[in-house]
């Protein structure tokens, strides 16, 4: 297998925002391969992330973005470790991104599935059953269909869930862990409210 290349380092690191070293060792493991290279980014970041998710993130920045000519706003919480981190380009883009995120889907209710209000999940599934039993298919199958349902309601009212304005092959919660992979800190999404102009309080 020929050298990798510093330009193939270069468009890796571009991609996926990992240190130069990182991006090298992964385009080894993958002999040449990008796209398999940023896979190994993914999982390995998926990893560093599950350790660092217990850390406290006690710093970060409150975002505001404005849509429509002033008739859709946005503000969101995000955290991290330290102010040094807070202060940084790309994390201020990520802030202005998850914001976008939740202008361009006025059914966000929630950050996470566990936020969820428990009256809301009973309501819809009490829904999605019914619907499902119309059908006449077997229990079995009628726990499948709505489990799947289910799935697509956390896809469409929970933040981290939602496929990414900017990569809808990506969830949300897939870019913050990539911004934990790069930030080399505990990033999280804490709160967020969405106003449009004329809605009923």
């Amino acid at each position: 297998m020929a050298g990798i290349s510093a330009a193939d380092v270069k468009e890796l690191r571009d991609k996926t925002g990992v240190a130069m070293m990182d991006c090298k060792k992964a385009l080894t493991e993958a002999e040449g391969d990008m796209e398999k290279a940023v896979k190994i980014l993914r999982e390995k970041g998926a990893a560093k992330a599950e350790k660092r998710s217990g850390r406290e993130t006690s710093e970060g920045l409150i975002h505001s973005y404005i849509h429509g000519n002033g008739k859709i706003g946005v503000m969101i919480e995000i955290n991290c470790e330290t102010d040094f981190v807070a202060r940084n380009e790309n994390f201020i883009a990520l802030a202005n991104d998850l914001a976008m995120q939740v202008a361009a889907n006025p059914q966000t209710r929630a950050i996470r599935k566990e936020e969820l209000d428990e009256a809301f999940l009973a309501s819809e599934k009490e829904i999605l059953m019914k619907q499902a039993e119309s059908s006449g298919k077997p229990a079995a199958i009628i726990e499948k269909m709505v489990e799947g349902r289910m799935n697509k309601i956390y896809e469409e009212v929970c933040l981290l869930e939602q496929p990414f304005i900017k990569d809808d092959k990506r969830k949300v919660s897939e870019i913050i862990t990539e911004a934990i992979q790069t930030t080399g800190e505990n990033v999280s999404v804490r709160r967020f409210a969405r106003f449009q102009l004329g809605e009923e309080l």
